[in-house]
């Protein structure tokens, strides 16, 4: 990535000196022992000062952790179930039972792929409405068996095609943010990569929503925001910005409920630590959520998204004293 280009040419130093040390069998193990110390000292600095651009970077990353990852890292006894019983099934998201430290769920998640024929049978995880009118279908075998829902988003959005939207994309979106609204379990969702628009927000509806700490949460992606409001699509970075799209900024609006940390340099460096992450944060939460009466527990989901964004009514000081002076004259007529 762009903004680790320092942290490049340190692995390049510390490749070289590593090859000559085994080539002309000297001991270099004190120098390159001072040019990793330098990479851990540099990586914290870098990523302690990313940009909400940086952070779209970090959570396209080819290599991040996807879905499946997550599910194979940390469930048992995984049964994927397929099809919405309407129209087909849809790969860019999948689903189904499972256990997670003993405890039952229903895991409903985006899955971009990982090689380009995967992603390309996937959809690169955007879902048609098939893909949501399944996950839906799932939700209601959760509710029907008493069993908590964990979803896990990653997808730049819905996909946007002619056909899909002739097979109900708006419909099949609409519904689930209502149907999620009154599912008499928990539900637990975590943007784990990109969280984008109403593609993630119809598997996004829970009682505690997490990010990962380098995902990325928004009502359209950079890209969309620039060419929408800068006529320029190449202003992306600047919307990115604009958009306050990262974990840590959603957290200080209210957005989210809390940020999964990441091991140092993102998800990608070390994926067994993200899985373990996200399943403390997961199990926390289910323990925490289990103890509340169900029907305080869908009044507090209503309240949770009902609240979420306020703005400002600025008033015009003279647009005021004009109406006032109007009302007084009528008074006096």
């Amino acid at each position: 990535m762009d903004f680790e280009k320092e942290l490049l040419e340190i692995e390049e130093k510390i490749k070289e000196l590593e090859e000559f040390a085994k080539n002309k069998e000297v001991d270099l193990t004190e120098e390159i022992e001072k040019q990793k110390e330098l990479y851990r000292e540099k990586i914290k600095e870098i990523y302690s000062n990313l940009t909400d651009w940086d952070k779209v970077s970090i959570a396209r990353h080819p290599n991040r952790p996807n879905t499946l990852d997550y599910i194979r890292g940390i469930t048992e006894d995984f049964v994927e179930l397929h099809g919405d019983r309407l129209y087909g099934d849809d790969p860019a998201i999948i689903g189904g039972l499972c256990k997670i430290e003993g405890q039952k769920f229903v895991v409903i998640g985006h899955q971009k792929g990982k090689d380009i024929n995967e992603k390309i049978r996937r959809n690169f995880g955007m879902a048609n409405p098939e893909g949501y009118r399944k996950a839906l279908r799932l939700m209601r075998i959760a509710q029907r068996f008493n069993i908590p829902i964990l979803t896990l988003v990653d997808t730049a959005g819905a996909f946007p095609g002619i056909e899909a939207e002739e097979r109900g994309q708006g419909e099949a979106i609409a519904r689930n943010l209502m149907k999620m609204m009154g599912f008499r379990v928990p539900i637990i969702s975590v943007i784990i990569g990109e969280g984008g628009s109403g593609g993630a927000l119809a598997l996004a509806v829970a009682d505690k929503v997490f990010m990962l700490e380098h995902s990325i949460y928004s009502v359209i992606s950079p890209e969309g925001c620039a060419a929408i409001l800068f006529k320029n699509g190449a202003l992306a970075e600047k919307a990115a910005n604009n958009l306050k799209i990262s974990a840590q900024n959603l957290k200080k609006l209210g957005i989210i409920d809390d940020i999964i940390p990441e091991p140092l340099g993102g998800a990608h460096r070390d994926i067994l630590c993200a899985q373990i992450n996200l399943k403390n944060a997961v199990i926390s939460s289910i323990s925490e959520l289990k103890k509340i009466n169900i029907d305080t527990l869908l009044k507090n989901r209503y309240n949770k998204f009902r609240k979420i964004g306020f703005f400002l009514e600025e008033v015009d000081e003279e647009i005021t004293e004009k109406t006032s002076q109007i009302e007084n004259n009528e008074e006096k007529n």
